[in-house]
């Protein structure tokens, strides 16, 4: 392990099952958040057969001001 990694679990060890559970949730926070769920999976299905049926708005067509 890394020197931080090292100084991290120490200083986790030192904590309360109560503390450790909070420091816990902080940590799933930050982590990203890259796994798609299945409504996510549904969605691209969709918009995958949209532009294959030729139902996608092209870049040079949407008003961007």
């Amino acid at each position: 392990m890394s020197p931080t990694t090292n100084q991290a679990v120490t200083m986790f060890d030192l904590l309360s099952e109560q503390e450790r559970q909070i420091i816990i949730a902080l940590m799933q926070r930050l982590l990203p958040d890259d796994i798609a769920t299945q409504e996510d999976i549904s969605d691209i299905e969709k918009a995958r057969a949209e532009y294959f049926a030729g139902e996608a708005i092209s870049f040079d067509e949407i008003n961007w001001k």
